[in-house]
Parts: structure tokens; sequence; C-alpha cells
């Protein structure tokens, strides 16, 4: 076998190595990864007033006064009927548009998922809505512990059960909006998000911190792509 034969087959083989390593490391980042956006402790929509620091990413965050703020007014008004109405984001511009019929009913930047750990594109419906609620999840560098986010509201489909905790909120422990962020959920400047938790369905009823979607109050649909 000549040197030159052996010089060839070494270089066709440099690109399947590379290959395999990337597969074997993609495999164990999903196992060590895992694929739910956040363990959310419970449902009852109610603020934890004594529980007033986040961490996210080995960072600590004192939470600002506006996710404990009781709306003025929330009672948002749209002009087209409440099934019109819809949510779409935009992976790849870092943006959300909620449209009510043909209508723009506001635009903001986003953060969505890092790349391990992907937001998921389709469509979805709201299934419920609260007013707070404790989210933790990741690990080592990566691991997180948010009490009191605010303003949430959480989608699924046919595909994205309910426990994996993909959700729309407001945000406090950044203000990098147009860049991704989070662990798959879909981060919103906190004044944007109290927006959307009134004006989405299902209808929140007077003095309730948390709604569930029914036959009867619909959740909205949300339409995330890239």
């Amino acid at each position: 076998m000549s040197k030159e034969y052996k010089r060839r087959r070494f270089i066709v083989l440099i690109p399947l190595v590379i290959l395999f390593a990337a597969g074997v490391f993609v495999r164990s980042m999903r196992i060590l990864i895992p694929n739910t956006a956040a363990l959310v402790y419970d449902f009852n929509g109610e603020i934890n007033f004594d529980d007033t620091v986040g961490v996210y990413h080995g960072m600590t965050y004192k939470i600002p006064d506006e996710a404990y703020k009781l709306a003025s007014n929330n009672k948002v008004l749209g002009v087209a009927n409440p099934d019109e109405k819809w949510v779409e984001v935009d992976l790849s511009e870092q943006k959300l548009k909620a449209w009510d019929g043909n209508t723009l009913f506001l635009e903001s930047l986003v953060s969505t998922g890092l790349p391990w750990w992907p937001t998921p594109t389709g469509e979805f419906r709201i299934w419920i809505k609260v007013r707070a609620t404790k989210m933790e999840g990741g690990s080592g560098r990566y691991y997180y512990y948010l009490p009191n986010v605010p303003y949430v509201m959480f989608f699924e489909n046919e595909k994205i059960a309910r426990y994996r905790g993909f959700s729309l909120h407001g945000t406090y422990w950044h203000s990098d909006f147009g860049k991704v962020h989070s662990h798959g959920c879909v981060n919103l400047p906190t004044p944007i998000a109290e927006q959307l938790y009134y004006w989405t369905t299902p209808v929140l009823p007077e003095g309730k911190t948390t709604v569930y979607a029914s036959p009867e109050n619909i959740g909205t649909r949300i339409i995330i792509h890239d």
C-alpha cells in the first residue's frame, strides 16, 4: 500500500470521524439536557411576596416591583371576535406579533430557546393562564430558579404535551430581547406580557389569578415558525 493511498484514505476518514463524534456529542447532550421548558410548581397563579430573588445561569436577580404590581385595568378589549385573535412568534426575527383579526394589536422583540433548548414550532393553543408561578430547570451552570414569573400563558398541541411547560411569560432576569436566551419558553418584556395576558383567551374571571381553557372559553391560537 503506497504512502499516497494511505494519505488519501486518511483524508477521507477525517470527516467521517468528525461526523461520528458530533453525533455522539448530540446524543449525549440530549440525555443530559431535559427536553422540557421548566418544572412548574403550581398553577394557582398567586404571587409569593416572600420569595424575592431569582437565579439564572449563575446570576441572582431581585424581582422588580413590576412583577408584583396589580394591573389598574385588566380589561383589554379587542376589535375582532375573540376566536379571531392569534399570536405569531417568528423565531428567525425573535419577534412576536399579536393579531386581532387583520389588525396588529401589538408587536415586540422576544427571546426564545437556545439551540440546545429550542422553542417548538407549530400551531398551539393556550391551555391555562396564571398571574405568577415558580419555575425551575437546567443544571450546573445552566440551572435556574425563578419565583414569581409574571403573566404566564402556557400552550400545548397534540405533539407538545402540557407537562413540557412551554409558555409565553414576562421576564425579570434579562432585558436582552431580540436574542435567544431561554430554555424553550418565549421570554417577553413584562409590560408586553401583561398586555397579552389580559388580551388573550381564555378570559380571566374577575378577581381570579388563574384560568383554564375550556370549550366555552377556548385558548388563543399561537403560531410559532422559523
